[in-house]
């Protein structure tokens, strides 16, 4: 077993710098908003996420400066507007959306800083950003100070008006294409990651029907000394085990006959070999054949 240190937020500083790296990756925000005499800023956010999908809301966070607990001019922005475009970075615009980060006075704008190309929004005052493969034009609907002090954030519950995509992300379907996205997210310190279709897998969901669970596998699997618990998961998720008849419809195909052949009188070794071979099919989500071979085990 690992060993576990625990950290107390209200007594250790160091978790302010420990979370961000545990929880990530995060999607970033980059949020155009303006001052009621029409100032633009731009910024970016990765305290970020969606929160509901009827009606659309996505949240985002901006986070008073540890230094002097001033709040980002979003946040005095959207006091005084309560409208913003939410643009989303993908990894052709990383560098500029880093450079927009920068804190320039209150009157600045970040658009001419980071080279942005601002164009109007439909429903509300705020421009969006044109590079963003995606863009959300949003009305704040409440603004909730989480704290006081250094550090603290203010959620931004913003629900989503408008929503523009480029054409080339889309797919034949009509739907976003996440590979074309190459969307990056943020990490820890100065850590970004980005994604790509070689880094890109897919989980299937569980069953509409319930899955025996990973408590209804044969001890002999659940405790296997070779299949992990993503193993286990793939497992556990069936509607039912195949039967031994099933099976022993395998014990014809040369692989499982080399294997069976090789081990006689060595049942130990012929299990974790057995074992061995599922792993590979479970890594391929080839489930029904892990599990004949499994059960032949």
């Amino acid at each position: 077993m690992s060993i576990i240190k625990s950290f107390d937020p209200a007594q250790d500083p160091i978790v302010d710098r420990l979370i961000k790296y545990a929880v990530a990756p995060r999607p970033i925000c980059l949020a155009s908003t303006q001052d009621a005499a029409g100032a633009v800023n731009l910024s970016p956010f990765s305290y970020f996420n969606i929160f509901s999908h009827n009606p659309p809301i996505c949240v985002f966070a901006p986070v008073r400066r540890m230094r002097d607990a001033t709040t980002k001019h979003t946040l005095d922005n959207l006091r005084e507007v309560p409208e913003v475009v939410i643009n989303v970075v993908n990894h052709a615009m990383v560098q500029q959306q880093s450079l927009s980060s920068t804190e320039y006075g209150p009157k600045v704008n970040e658009f001419h800083k980071s080279g942005f190309t601002p164009v109007p929004s439909d429903l509300i005052a705020p421009p969006r950003v044109a590079e963003s493969p995606v863009q959300m034009e949003c009305r704040v609907r409440e603004i909730i100070d989480l704290g006081e002090g250094k550090g603290h954030g203010s959620l931004v519950v913003a629900e989503v008006v408008r929503m523009h995509v480029q054409e080339q992300v889309l797919d034949g379907e009509g739907n976003l294409d996440q590979a074309a996205l190459d969307l990056v997210a943020r990490l820890g310190g100065n850590w970004y990651s980005r994604i790509t279709s070689e880094n890109l897998f897919e989980v299937p969901k569980p069953l509409r029907e319930q899955g025996i669970g990973v408590d209804q596998l044969p001890e002999s699997i659940r405790f296997s000394t070779v299949l992990t618990g993503n193993h286990l998961g793939l497992l556990g998720n069936v509607k039912t085990i195949p039967s031994v008849e099933e099976a022993e419809s395998l014990l014809d195909d040369p692989e499982i006959k080399a294997l069976s052949d090789a081990f006689i009188g060595d049942a130990a070794s012929r299990r974790m070999h057995f074992h061995q071979l599922a792993a590979r099919y479970l890594d391929q989500e080839r489930v029904e054949k892990a599990w004949k071979i499994l059960l032949l085990a």
